[in-house]
């Protein structure tokens, strides 16, 4: 399944660059991320924590950077993950793109997603959905950072990821769905 998702930095491009590619300080920003071991320049490993609904999921996940080509202002991730209790994995080539734009920088992001096991059950609008609105929120983390000064930044506590409750994404897609296909 492929997901296309964009959104937009208040920081010159080359600014978004190093955040965007300093690992360490980017994963808190994606919900429920938590960075558990950096091994090497170009890879680390993480945890996603995720709720649908009464279905907790755990994912272990490889993150390896297979391309970074700032003069085109492109980078791509490969993601294989497991879920930690055996329910499902999933494996993304996460495609990002960075465009200059009215005072500040258009990211776009393309992923290409395979999931298995219980994961895969959720169907191609929820995950879309849910997809979307997190990247919301990366983008809103993102932005914070961008603005605030390196001295407001290195200041921020550090605090555990919190699971990303999907129960009102999850209904909020099913919702969408039920109507596009009542338009139908």
């Amino acid at each position: 399944m492929r997901l296309d998702n964009a959104f937009d930095v208040p920081a010159s491009p080359e600014e978004a660059w190093r955040l965007l590619n300093d690992v360490p300080t980017v994963v808190p920003c994606m919900p429920g991320a938590e960075l558990v071991e950096v091994v090497g320049d170009e890879a680390w490993k993480a945890k996603l924590h995720v709720k649908l609904g009464p279905i907790a999921l755990q994912f272990l996940a490889d993150v390896t950077r297979q391309t970074a080509d700032e003069a085109a202002g492109r980078v791509v991730l490969a993601v294989k993950a497991r879920e930690s209790k055996g329910r499902g994995s999933a494996e993304a080539t996460i495609e990002s793109r960075l465009t200059a734009g009215d005072g500040g920088t258009h990211v776009d992001v393309a992923t290409d997603l395979a999931l298995k096991g219980t994961v895969a059950q959720y169907g191609r609008g929820v995950v879309a959905d849910v997809a979307g609105k997190l990247t919301d929120q990366f983008a809103q983390c993102i932005a914070a950072k961008l603005a605030a000064t390196p001295a407001d930044s290195t200041a921020q506590p550090q605090h555990q990821a919190a699971p990303v409750g999907g129960l009102r994404l999850v209904l909020g897609a099913f919702w969408r769905s039920l109507l596009r296909r009542s338009r139908r």
